[in-house]
């Protein structure tokens, strides 16, 4: 049962796959990140003193940002590609 404001999994994945069976590239799990983070970020706005959500926003960014190191390092086109996509900066 998803909610309005809930992350579509399944139109994430379809955006960013490279392949028909990509579920767990790097470009796919930093969309599925970013989503999640805007999801949260948009509920600590209204819920200011959930810090377990903070908690796990920071979390989620450090694993993004990690991955984002990941593929600077391995292909920069790519890299570059998917920040204009997300509109990110860096």
């Amino acid at each position: 049962m998803a909610n309005s404001k809930s992350i579509d999994k399944a139109q994430v994945i379809g955006d960013f796959k490279t392949h028909d069976t990509d579920t767990g590239s790097a470009d796919v799990q930093i969309a599925l990140l970013s989503a999640r983070i805007n999801h949260l970020t948009e509920h600590l706005r209204s819920n200011r003193k959930d810090f377990h959500t903070r908690r796990g926003l920071l979390a989620m960014a450090a694993r993004r940002r990690k991955l984002l190191n990941y593929l600077k390092k391995n292909d920069l086109e790519k890299y570059n590609e998917l920040l204009q996509r997300l509109n990110l900066r860096k």
